[in-house]
């Protein structure tokens, strides 16, 4: 909680530091890397600063922060330090991390505002910047301490024990320990942070869903080759995509993420759309294995029938459980395909032609809805399903890359 005193300066500056934040996160960013220029090569992750996503997610977290804090004092938006925590353990950051990156923020607030920076006004946002800090750091000590590693010490060579095509842009890794240990534990929905050496010598990191239930010593992540269309290729998916192979090994990460399946005495509906369809796989995987029988909807969206990748393990698990049913849209549908329908037989999914839409599915009272794919697929259905009666705090979802939902919203 902020003090009084402070409250009352955050209060009547945020408008200020609100509108100037995004060339503040500019020139920390600027100063960060020429301090430091490793972590930009081993750390952050190159595309999205380029593209400024991570800058702009930077922006958006402080101004939310800030903002809950005034407005609703005694509380936090614990959900998005959660979601920020879990990407900073699998990243391996350490509480020493927010000293380096109070230091460079600051002096850009210090340069982009200027004279506005009173001793008082430095003072209350150095408060609400360690309010965030100490926040985030407790729940990284914890999300540690639970996967038993010290601080930042979240690494494990894998061995890549068979490749499969899922589609022309899309693998499957199956993985297992390379060290004589344990399989760490996870939960269905988490991620891996994998961590790759380029041709440059960076060692870039990006996070990807286990596509698979827990359980086996054997894990999988499923890649999507990531192609620019007018801005740069996916560096560590293509590489994955270009070099990786079985015997090969491969730097990952303990398992992370706060979209975890939970609430199995409510309906549930799984939604996704593209390669978001992986930690949902892991779901339902787990579901079936765990012998579910309540109801439960699962929704996609894909550009084809060809770019669904999964879609077979998609359909055979939706069909295992004993109350499911499957709802797939494809922008371009395959009318030649020998599962095309627009009205299944029983236990099929339904095919439809365009972006999904819920008008006309059923969604039933006290549904737990778990969202992933890109921004605006999961803002639409988020949208639908306030409409049809889903409370807020019941639809959960993960976002690939810098969270930019509450930045852009």
């Amino acid at each position: 909680m902020l003090s009084d005193r402070s409250a009352a300066t955050v209060r009547a500056t945020l408008p200020a530091v609100g509108a100037a934040i995004g060339d503040i996160a500019d020139l920390f960013y600027e100063k960060l890397f020429a301090a430091r220029p490793e972590l930009l090569r081993d750390l952050f992750n190159r595309g999205n600063q380029a593209s400024g996503d991570q800058r702009r997610a930077l922006a958006g977290s402080i101004a939310a922060f800030a903002t809950a804090l005034v407005e609703q004092p005694g509380t936090r938006p614990d959900v998005m330090l959660d979601r920020i925590a879990h990407k900073h353990a699998s990243l391996g950051v350490t509480p020493e991390s927010y000293e380096v990156v109070h230091t460079h923020l600051f002096a850009a607030i210090a340069d982009v505002l200027g004279d506005a920076v009173t001793p008082e006004v430095a003072a209350a946002w150095d408060e609400v910047y360690w309010l965030m800090a100490g926040s985030l750091i407790a729940v990284e000590e914890r999300l540690y301490a639970q996967q038993g590693v010290l601080a930042g010490d979240v690494w494990h060579a894998w061995e890549v024990a068979a490749r499969v095509e899922e589609t022309e842009d899309v693998a499957t890794f199956l993985l297992r320990p390379a060290e004589d240990t344990p399989a760490p534990d996870f939960r269905p929905g988490q991620y891996v942070s994998v961590q790759v050496e380029l041709p440059d010598g960076a060692r870039q990191i990006r996070q990807y869903s286990l596509s698979c239930a827990p359980g086996s010593r054997l894990r999988s992540i499923t890649v999507k080759r990531v192609r620019g269309e007018g801005a740069p290729d996916g560096e560590v998916s293509g590489h994955l995509h270009e070099h990786t192979r079985a015997g090969d090994l491969l730097r990952l990460s303990v398992p992370y993420g706060d979209l975890v399946l939970d609430h199995l005495d409510a309906p549930l509906l799984l939604a996704s759309a593209g390669i978001g369809c992986t930690p949902m796989l892991s779901m339902l995987e787990h579901l079936v294995q765990e012998g579910h029988q309540g109801p439960v909807t699962v929704v996609h969206g894909d550009r084809s029938p060809a770019d669904h990748a999964l879609r077979t393990d998609h359909v055979r698990l939706t069909e295992k459980l004993p109350d499911a049913e499957a709802h797939f849209w494809y922008e371009t549908p395959d009318a030649e395909a020998h599962f095309w329908y627009e009205t299944p037989d029983a236990g099929q999914p339904a095919n439809r032609t365009g972006l999904v839409d819920l008008d006309g599915i059923t969604v039933r009272p006290g549904t737990h809805a778990y969202l992933c794919g890109p921004l605006p697929f999961m803002r639409a259905v988020r949208a639908q399903l306030l409409d049809a009666g889903v409370r807020p705090a019941d639809v959960h979802y993960e976002v690939f890359g810098p969270d930019l939902w509450l930045a852009s919203s």
